[in-house]
């Protein structure tokens, strides 16, 4: 497709684009018409974690794609009992709703808690959720979202959300003494869109909201749609902690490329929801779900998580050591593959630097650098980024 051609392009004005456009990827690696290759360290946002192209996972696709893509759910499915399996061997958990993204999960969680307050004979039920949290963009996720920005123009809100800050334990207390319409607590182990923002004792955050949850017979619910499947060294963030939640929320990574969505839950959240009380068209097709159980055993079968871990070091300490007592960088911090660099400036102008010197990076928060490269990033390629973007960052504070 010519740059012409996505210029005057029938596609709703939603995205600010970048004057590319790619034809093919294999492993980190992208590239355009021209045959260009980019380094690839935003992998589609936190969802291409086999990279692109895994000739593992296109077999499954396509071995998927020739017997069945999809049947309406009020039939079985053998690969989503599969993958479902899977998901509840690997987490914990007990029960799993598939859907197809990763608001819909959230959106799944949210009714789910309602579902919950109603039953517990709560007749407006609330819901805790975080400054500067993001859930997605439909209403009721929007709704739950911490960022004025994202929710200006969509007017009026979801109501039965309270807001309290991030990291702030004493605050979500204070709401358990004050609010008995509280049914669940909705947070980000790290907060992806926020700016990579982690806890300063993150397993201590999360075990403290796991008792608050359990003194006051709330649901303690996760949205690991950016933290999980591996992406921070464990299948899921909260497996650094000693908690495990009564919901939680994925998608991205889970279906390396094919939307895909799931709601898992444990105990008394997993029997909550009954016939007729959600649904989905395509959630948990064969197609998706084949992806998402392929996706799970190459991660396990390579040791992506460990090697996650090892590699999101590798570029962190990398870039900490590059721009050492370089004026305007405020701090680097990391949770395996998820990586910011939070300078002391907006930044959004380096996203086009970089893909000048073809590597592909995204700005969030107004002035944080997001890495959320491929979990199969080897040794070489994480430090030609390091090499590359430390450049870019100090070229652009010396102006």
């Amino acid at each position: 497709m010519s740059l012409s051609r996505i210029y005057m392009s029938h596609l709703m004005n939603t995205y600010a684009r970048q004057p590319v456009s790619f034809v093919k990827g294999e492993g980190v690696w992208l590239y355009d018409a021209e045959g260009n290759r980019y380094l690839d360290a935003l992998a589609g946002v936190a969802v291409n974690g086999l990279g692109h192209a895994h000739p593992k996972l296109v077999k499954a696709i396509s071995e998927q794609a020739a017997k069945l893509i999809h049947v309406s759910n009020v039939y079985h499915i053998n690969e989503q009992e599969q993958l479902a399996d899977k998901l509840c061997e690997i987490s914990g958990m007990d029960k799993v709703f598939f859907c197809n993204s990763g608001c819909e999960a959230n959106e799944a969680s949210i009714k789910l808690a309602r579902l919950y307050g109603h039953n517990k004979g709560i007749k407006t039920p609330e819901i805790i959720v975080m400054e500067k949290a993001f859930h997605g963009r439909t209403l009721a996720t929007l709704s739950a979202t911490g960022n004025r920005k994202t929710q200006a123009g969509f007017e009026p809100l979801v109501s039965g959300f309270v807001r309290v800050p991030y990291d702030d334990v004493e605050a979500v207390k204070q709401v358990a003494v004050n609010n008995p319409n509280v049914v669940a607590i909705l947070v980000e182990p790290v907060q992806g869109e926020g700016g990579i923002n982690i806890p300063h004792d993150a397993k201590g955050y999360l075990e403290q909201l796991r008792r608050i949850c359990d003194d006051n017979g709330w649901l303690l619910m996760l949205d690991e749609v950016q933290t999980g499947i591996g992406r921070t060294g464990t299948w899921f963030a909260f497996q650094h902690t000693n908690i495990v939640p009564d919901v939680m929320s994925l998608a991205k990574g889970l279906g390396s490329g094919v939307p895909i969505g799931a709601c898992v839950a444990k105990g008394i959240a997993a029997e909550t929801f009954t016939y007729g009380k959600h649904g989905s068209t395509f959630g948990g097709n064969p197609l998706a779900t084949a992806a998402g159980f392929a996706t799970l055993m190459i991660i396990e079968e390579e040791n992506l998580r460990a090697h996650a871990e090892q590699m999101g070091d590798v570029i962190c300490n990398g870039l900490r050591a590059a721009l050492k007592d370089v004026a305007g960088v405020n701090i680097i911090r990391n949770a395996g593959l998820m990586i910011g660099v939070e300078l002391n400036r907006s930044c959004g102008d380096l996203v086009k630097r970089a893909l000048a010197e073809k590597l592909l990076i995204n700005v969030t928060a107004d002035n944080v650098v997001r890495l959320l490269p491929p979990l199969v990033i080897n040794q070489a390629e994480a430090e030609q980024l390091v090499d590359t973007l430390a450049k870019l960052i100090k070229q652009f504070l010396s102006e």
